[in-house]
């Protein structure tokens, strides 16, 4: 990124990162096709990719919430984050072949417009009735769609990234609304101890994965204490050369890194999508974000041109080798000078 503007293209990791993603979808799919026909002869082909593209789409969805905690958790499940668009977009297209399948099956043929059918069958439990679990399954998939949509670079820039990832976060809701359309339709459908089973183990493992994490970043959160505006965060050795030492000032998340015998301190909130700056590494004389890559000048925060991006920055000091920051940030892109540690620098 420091060195040139060049949009990211489908480079060798990427094509890996595909195809595999393609190859697993697809043999999911035959391995589900097969043993579904060899269970229900009699079932039509429609109903098997309606119903094998919605596992699909579920799995995945499992997949891609799990991605997040596990790399809070281990580093080395970085590279699934760094394509988890990729697996987002799968995963959509599998609902609304899930959904579009179901629209025809079910609503295509009557005297009412498909769409009206949908939002209008099954109005409750009043006179036998079922729980309208697709209109459920729709709204879902509306929310996936526009997600979707807006995965794109260009749209993080034009919605600004905390909106982006605001709206990214519904994925939450979306998930919600998947469990109860699966709880409330296939699971009352098919009444098997087996699917009921794997869906509460996936929700288990989802919400088990997301409370570890916050419960190992909780122990980040412990505010330093400070005196005379300064709060010492480590000793200089304790931060490894080329990386950081994550604290938390005011109320705020503080990358501090140690490089060629000085010590700068910046926010730990890439501009990106919020990656963890301080999880990153020193490359190329700039900090780069262990998510995507982007990159800033340890000494101000800014992104090298012709990149804008910009993070606040906080002055340092050391002192009889323990490293003091000063908790309130400066303005992003705000130049401060390093501290230097006497014993590197001479």
């Amino acid at each position: 990124m420091s060195h040139a503007y060049e949009a990211v293209g489908w480079n060798r990791q990427k094509r890996l990162y595909d195809l595999t993603l393609a190859a697993g979808v697809s043999l999911y799919l035959v391995v589900f096709l097969g043993v579904s026909l060899w269970l229900r002869p009699g079932a039509t082909a429609e109903t098997l990719l309606l119903r094998g593209s919605g596992t699909a789409a579920f799995l995945l969805l499992h997949l891609i919430l799990s991605i997040g905690p596990l790399c809070r958790l281990d580093e080395r499940f970085l590279p699934l984050l760094y394509n988890r668009r990729h697996l987002g977009v799968t995963m959509c297209l599998l609902a609304a072949v899930h959904g579009g399948l179901a629209i025809v099956q079910f609503h295509a043929f009557g005297d009412r417009d498909p769409l009206v059918s949908l939002l209008s069958s099954n109005g409750g439990f009043e006179g036998g009735g079922v729980f309208p679990f697709q209109v459920l399954g729709f709204v879902a998939l509306a929310i996936l769609v526009l997600m979707a949509a807006t995965s794109h670079d260009f749209w993080l820039a034009q919605l600004t990234p905390p909106v982006w990832k605001s709206l990214h976060m519904l994925v939450y809701g979306a998930y919600g609304l998947i469990l109860l359309h699966v709880a409330l339709g296939a699971l009352q459908a098919e009444r098997s101890p087996w699917l009921a089973g794997l869906t509460a183990v996936g929700l288990a493992w989802v919400a088990g994965l997301h409370l570890v994490a916050g419960w190992r970043e909780r122990r980040r959160d412990i505010e330093r204490r400070h005196a005379n505006g300064y709060v010492a965060v480590c000793s200089v050795e304790e931060i490894p050369e080329g990386r950081a030492v994550v604290a938390t000032l005011g109320g705020e998340r503080v990358a501090v890194f140690r490089y060629e015998g000085r010590v700068s301190a910046v926010s730990n909130v890439c501009q990106h999508q919020n990656g963890p700056l301080g999880e990153g590494r020193i490359l190329d004389g700039c900090i780069t974000c262990p998510w995507h890559g982007f990159q800033y000048d340890p000494a101000n925060g800014a992104s090298p041109p012709p990149f804008t991006e910009k993070v606040p920055t906080f002055r340092v000091r050391i002192d009889d080798g323990r490293v003091l920051v000063d908790p309130r940030p400066l303005p992003a892109g705000t130049p401060v000078p390093p501290a230097c540690w006497s014993e590197v620098a001479t």
